[in-house]
């Protein structure tokens, strides 16, 4: 029996979803990556403290949901461990790279050392609540397209994130700050936080209708 080929549109299809698998997993490394940089600084908005990867951190979980919907539970948790250990590797390449010697034309080894030589306490933070509060994420999203409904796709980013980000603020706020900085600090983090990525999580919802459902939805 001759195989069965495929007609153009198809073939044109296909290709359109495998770049659309590509672009959100892409998206959610690169995202995961810069709010890890990002969080070596504390900033202060509004007078409150606030690690400055809050706000971009909080578009993970929409794309997570991409991911989950387009390529199914099981790659959305491979891609959630793949992108913790990403993560750690660049920790580990950061401190190398801080700790070789700089050429002495170059004269910023000292200003790369404190900028760039990570914190470990909260790169381990950071990473575990990734890891965490996106499985979370992962089973959340799962439960809900799968018991409450399919439809209504704004509704499962919404309950998903929503469940998940306070887990992610209470794992890293106080994994990465309790015993280094007051207490009213580590509570205006925690607080600042949860606004701003619920905010951005409200912001961002309309990303879920930008993929269509892949095959893979188990």
């Amino acid at each position: 029996m001759e195989p069965i080929e495929s007609s153009p549109s198809e073939s044109i299809k296909a290709q359109r979803d495998g770049a659309l698998g590509i672009v959100v997993v892409s998206g959610y490394v690169a995202t995961q990556m810069l709010s890890d940089v990002a969080s070596l600084k504390i900033g202060v908005v509004f007078g409150l403290a606030v690690d400055m990867g809050t706000f971009i951190y909080p578009v993970t979980f929409t794309l997570r949901d991409l991911v989950h919907k387009r390529l199914g539970k099981k790659n959305a948790r491979i891609l959630i461990i793949l992108a913790g250990l990403i993560n750690l590797f660049m920790a580990f390449y950061l401190w190398w790279c801080a700790r070789i010697p700089g050429d002495p034309s170059w004269g910023l080894q000292e200003e790369f050392r404190a900028v760039l030589m990570p914190v470990w306490r909260i790169v381990i933070a950071s990473i575990v609540a990734e890891v965490i509060s996106e499985l979370l994420d992962t089973e959340i999203y799962h439960w809900f397209v799968h018991r409450v409904t399919p439809r209504h796709q704004w509704a499962r980013v919404m309950v998903s994130n929503g469940l998940s980000i306070p887990v992610d603020n209470a794992i890293f706020a106080f994994g990465a700050f309790w015993g280094i900085v007051p207490a009213d600090v580590i509570g205006q983090i925690w607080l600042m936080n949860l606004f701003v990525k619920y905010l951005i999580t409200l912001v961002s919802v309309p990303m879920i209708y930008f993929v269509p459902e892949g095959s893979a939805i188990r």
